[in-house]
């Protein structure tokens, strides 16, 4: 049976030229995607020899250039700075008159929506909030991580359509974010994403401290079933001894840790208080055993307060 010979996506109809300003971990990932679906990055801006580095592994031979270049080259321009630079590189380059009418002009910042784009709104841009919900490495691994991951999408509602078109194009799953949402959707992932990292390096500095001479590979199985579980299940999937209501382990746990890490001990009060509360209004934890375990976070608060002073 003969194949039909699927056609070269360069040859697609509307391929857009696309710009980076801003060469950290997810523009050049971002803009190497889209060149996968056709379009064809045409520069990259960035300052760091870490930056000039990405963007030679991930977007080869694509010249480095000024943003103000990036800008006057490129149809479709990523801004992928930090969320606190963003405002300002916004506002300089439209007064700058860096910013063309027609050009799409996308960020990437998860606090922010599409209103911080409103200067480049003004000078005719057309602007796309699109939040890849993602941690990135800065390798050609992100490219593959982007497939099926999602994105939260803001953009005024004649350009969600186009929107949701280059989420797609990049392998994503665009998810629609209300302007006024945005700060508490970056707050969920970073809640999420960024403390479950604190959790598993603190977590793997223990175990080497108790003589596991491999904690990645003890803890892999065991946080990857967690997840699941909680992905799954959310709060049913409450294991251990704190929805158990083991007060007496508890308290062994927090006296360990305040002679081997004490400044692990806030972590683990506060997590160990939040799990407590989340397991009796779900009715995992019985109220009676809830009493003396919160008697003993509570103590192990006082004591902590105390040690600090």
């Amino acid at each position: 049976m003969s194949t039909v010979p699927q056609p070269d996506p360069k040859d697609r109809p509307a391929r857009l030229t696309v710009g980076v300003v801003g060469a950290g971990r997810v523009g050049p990932a971002l803009a190497a995607s889209l060149q996968l679906a056709g379009h064809r990055p045409v520069a990259v801006s960035g300052v760091s020899d870490a930056s000039v580095r990405r963007a030679a592994q991930l977007l080869p031979d694509v010249p480095l250039v000024t943003p103000a270049q990036v800008m006057e080259r490129a149809e479709l321009v990523l801004l992928t700075v930090p969320d606190d630079a963003l405002p300002g590189l916004v506002e300089g380059l439209a007064e700058t008159g860096a910013v063309r009418p027609g050009q799409l002009l996308v960020h990437t910042s998860g606090r922010y929506g599409a209103k911080v784009l409103d200067p480049a709104l003004r000078a005719g841009a057309l602007p796309l909030a699109l939040h890849p919900a993602m941690t990135f490495t800065g390798t050609p691994v992100d490219v593959q991580r982007l497939a099926g991951c999602s994105f939260g999408v803001t953009a005024p509602e004649e350009l969600r359509l186009a929107a949701e078109a280059l989420v797609i194009e990049m392998g994503g799953e665009p998810e629609w974010i209300a302007e006024e949402n945005r700060p508490l959707y970056h707050a969920a992932l970073a809640l999420g994403a960024n403390h479950l990292v604190t959790l598993v390096a603190e977590s793997m500095e223990l175990l080497r401290a108790a003589g596991v001479e491999a904690p990645d590979r003890m803890l892999g199985p065991l946080l990857g079933a967690a997840l699941d579980n909680a992905l799954r299940s959310g709060d049913a999937a409450l294991t251990g001894p704190v929805a158990r209501g083991d007060a007496g382990t508890v308290a062994a746990h927090v006296a360990e840790l305040r002679r081997h890490a004490p400044g692990t001990v806030p972590g683990y009060l506060a997590m160990a208080r939040a799990t407590a509360d989340r397991a009796l209004a779900h009715g995992l934890l019985r109220p009676e055993l809830a009493e003396d375990l919160l008697g003993v976070l509570a103590d192990g608060t006082d004591t902590a307060e105390g040690d600090a002073r």
